[in-house]
């Protein structure tokens, strides 16, 4: 039976070895007092916090939780710890003084069964008033999706250690290092990025290294910064744009989604682009990217380059060109529950290179033919589950950004307007009745997506290939100085973006009968 006991600490340690699970038992234990917390797990209580109290980093404690039950086993209290670690994080309350170093995704047997008891500690906990939030409410947050505490896979585990190791060989030797994360949506790009930094603050040798984590997107960035709030080591000052770049101004830079780093096409602020690239010693052709590498001697750069949407975001072919650069893949799915061949499927049918269709089982990937039913079943998702929304790409005109009591989007006679807060739009309190674009929902992941694939894509049955309406894409910026092939690479970017947002499905409404008709190759219809 599960059982939640407080003692005081260190004054009660002399007592734990008379109780029942102080001694030779597997037990988790929490030691906090009203800001801080750790949470850890031992085979002996007694022993460890004897150790605790000879340890001067755990004297602003004051208070211990021992969490015990008679069928804990090592490997279920090392399971549920790194779980209170990543929920207790997220939950608010307290600064998490743990290291992050060594949380990794590991099966045992009946793994499962202790999963879903983190429920009823977690129950026990809130009447305890130790945690506030409710699990799902946790769950759904962006603070628990971006944790620097979340569990790594094996290959996301090994390029974080690789990566510290040669950053310390190569200051050894005085030499700059440029690190090449490519990763497809949802395989943990942004987890792997935040884990490392939390990671560099806690080792040794590099940990007062000048080191930030770079967002170039307005939304995420201040999502990040929440995120790092409550994370001994770091903060919200950690996260940064790339206009608060300096020369030499860091050791070590993170940036994150760096394929939406900008370069001087199709963007606003033109003057303060080019203040920029003065400040760096650099003609009018500077980029971003070069005033990351002016600013740090080591750049760790995580990268899709199919998740480019714009003329304004860096050629790919800069980034390939990038001399001596350490490059990694990383090959695991973590957001779409239908895996890596779903996001492959997507890639594949949007590039016009799918030959058959494929089920991927209890994953719902399914197109819509009625506009009501569409919206009626993404806002019915929204009501069980939470996070699930309608999104697009620019196929409609903003008039609401001028005029917010105009509607943007008219189907059937239905309207809608696009997302009327441009930062942290999927946690705003009208999302679920409003259209999310590409810049609000990039870098996010929802439980259910709604994508509307309007009239600005067409397909070609003669000639195999979709093509491109530039009269019905409205984004200025996103087609300024592009010819119709270079805008149908970012606009089927948008759509396959879009279309991997959804943790447990997507459906999409189809307004191009052609687009419609091709489509259905590969999902069903209702």
């Amino acid at each position: 039976m599960l059982k939640i006991k407080q003692y005081a600490f260190p004054k009660d340690n002399s007592i734990l070895k008379k109780e029942k699970y102080g001694y030779n038992w597997p037990v988790v234990y929490l030691l906090h007092n009203k800001k801080d917390i750790y949470i850890g797990e031992t085979y002996n209580l007694a022993t460890r916090m004897k150790q605790h109290q000879d340890n001067p980093e755990k004297s602003i404690f004051n208070s211990m939780h021992m969490i015990a039950d008679s069928d804990f086993n090592k490997s279920a209290t090392l399971d549920i710890e790194s779980s209170l670690i990543k929920y207790i994080a997220a939950d608010g309350k307290y600064i998490i003084t743990n290291k992050n170093d060594g949380l990794i995704n590991s099966d045992y047997y009946q793994r499962q069964t202790y999963q879903e008891r983190i429920t009823s500690i977690w129950a026990k906990l809130r009447s305890l008033d130790i945690v506030q939030k409710e699990l799902i409410q946790i769950e759904n947050s962006d603070i628990f999706k971006f944790s620097p505490y979340k569990s790594l896979s094996d290959d996301q585990f090994e390029v974080a250690e690789t990566i510290v190791k040669d950053i310390i060989k190569r200051d050894d030797i005085n030499e700059r290092g440029i690190y090449f994360i490519n990763g497809l949506p949802g395989s943990g790009k942004t987890v792997l990025a935040t884990y490392l930094a939390k990671y560099i603050t806690q080792n040794d040798v590099i940990k007062k290294k000048r080191l930030a984590l770079v967002v170039s997107m307005t939304s995420l960035r201040k999502t990040l910064k929440k995120s790092f709030k409550n994370v001994d080591g770091l903060s919200s000052k950690t996260v940064i744009g790339p206009s608060e770049l300096g020369i030499d101004k860091y050791d070590i830079l993170l940036v994150d989604e760096a394929h939406r780093l900008r370069q001087r096409k199709g963007i606003m602020g033109l003057k303060s682009f080019d203040d920029k690239n003065k400040e760096f010693g650099l003609g009018s052709d500077g980029n971003e990217l070069e005033w990351i590498l002016n600013s740090t001697k080591h750049a760790i750069l995580f990268y899709d380059e199919n998740q480019s949407v714009r003329p304004s975001d860096i050629d790919k072919s800069v980034f390939m060109n990038l001399e001596s650069a350490y490059k990694f893949t990383l090959n695991s799915q973590f957001r779409v529950k239908a895996g890596m061949e779903f996001i492959y499927y997507i890639r594949n049918i949007f590039n016009c290179k799918q030959e058959d269709r494929v089920s991927f089982g209890s994953y719902d990937a399914l197109i819509i033919d009625d506009f009501k039913t569409f919206i009626d079943l993404i806002r019915d998702k929204n009501n069980k589950f939470g996070l699930s929304l309608v999104v697009s790409g620019y196929a409609f005109k903003w008039v609401s950004k001028k005029d917010k009591s105009k509607f943007d989007i008219n189907i059937d006679g239905i309207s809608l307007r696009w997302n009327s807060e441009q930062q942290e739009f999927i946690h705003s309190a009208n999302a679920s009745n409003e259209v999310g674009c590409i810049h609000t929902v990039q870098g996010y992941e929802l439980n259910y997506v709604g994508v509307i694939i309007g009239e600005e894509i067409d397909y070609d049955f003669e000639m195999n290939q979709i093509t491109v309406n530039q009269n019905k894409y409205f984004d200025r910026n996103g087609k300024i100085s592009t010819n119709p092939q270079e805008l149908l690479v970012y606009i089927r970017n948008i759509y396959v973006t879009l279309a991997t947002r959804g943790i447990e499905g997507v459906y999409f409404y189809v307004m191009n009968k052609n687009m419609k008709k091709y489509l259905m190759d590969f999902f069903k219809m209702i």
